[in-house]
């Protein structure tokens, strides 16, 4: 199984930067987006979704602090 975070915009709109990494568990997607969340706002990313093999797993989720 491949699991990918989808970036999104704060309209929902995919940006074209930056590509997606791709992970083989659920964990290791969860622990690098707690890693690098920052970094994807300073991207122009203000939310994700997680998908394994193309389907949703859940999400959009914030990245802008509570």
């Amino acid at each position: 199984m491949t699991w990918i975070w989808r970036y999104e915009d704060q309209f929902g709109s995919i940006p074209e930067r930056p590509k997606p990494e791709s992970f083989t568990s659920q964990s290791d997607a969860e622990s690098w987006l707690g890693e690098h969340w920052r970094d994807l706002l300073d991207q122009g990313v203000d939310q994700v979704t997680l998908l394994v093999d193309g389907s949703t797993v859940y999400g959009p989720m914030s990245l802008h602090p509570a």
